[in-house]
């Protein structure tokens, strides 16, 4: 038997202790907001927090967490009806399109605020490197991150400045769209294409 604390629930767990916790998170907690995107931890889909760190549940077996705290997307919230500050930061700068990876980035960003609470634009771009967005929305998922830093009373470091809005998404994905400003289909040199996503990617395989 397995003991997790979710989300500040005690739930136990009759369940192989090698299976992935994902998927004791999807279909045995029923907390379907943690998302399967590659299996490989490579894509970030599937973060949530052991202990306040932040893992890749696809890959990490439920014995690692037995007898942790757990948080998922569902327990991010206060609990008094507000969204937490990187959500609603999310909502003001208009981060997600498709959003099938927001869950990730989101659960990567809260982690990066409450370790650091004045990342630099360094620092965020260290921290959120490991979560794809296929949509290409990094330069909000910026913008998010320092405007939840400002509302959780820190802020982002000042020496980097704040984006103009457009301004650094236009110059970020530059190299990435064609001449009607479209995401072009081909990968560029030496990175990875975002045309239609590749198989067992981003919700290509898994449970919305």
């Amino acid at each position: 038997m397995i003991i997790l604390t979710i989300n500040g629930e005690t739930r136990e767990f009759d369940v192989d202790p090698s299976t992935p916790l994902l998927w004791v998170i999807r279909e045995q907690a029923n907390l379907t907001g943690t998302k399967f995107g590659c299996g490989i931890s490579q894509c970030g889909a599937c973060t949530v927090h052991i202990d306040g760190a932040p893992i890749r549940s696809c890959v990490t077996p439920l014995q690692v967490a037995d007898g942790k705290s757990v948080r998922t997307i569902e327990g991010v919230t206060p609990g008094d009806g507000a969204l937490h500050p990187v959500q609603q930061a999310w909502i003001d700068e208009q981060v997600p399109q498709c959003g099938y990876c927001q869950s990730g980035q989101i659960m990567a960003a809260v982690a990066l605020l409450e370790s650091n609470p004045s990342p630099t634009d360094e620092d965020i771009d260290t921290a959120m490197s490991g979560n794809i967005c296929r949509c290409g929305t990094y330069p909000r998922i910026r913008r998010g991150i320092k405007r939840a830093a400002l509302a959780m009373g820190a802020g982002a470091d000042e020496e980097d400045g704040g984006l103009e809005e457009g301004e650094e998404e236009e110059e970020e994905l530059g190299g990435l769209l064609d001449s009607d400003g479209l995401f072009q289909d081909a990968a560029p040199a030496g990175g990875v294409g975002v045309g239609a996503p590749a198989a067992g990617c981003c919700g290509g395989g898994g449970a919305a």
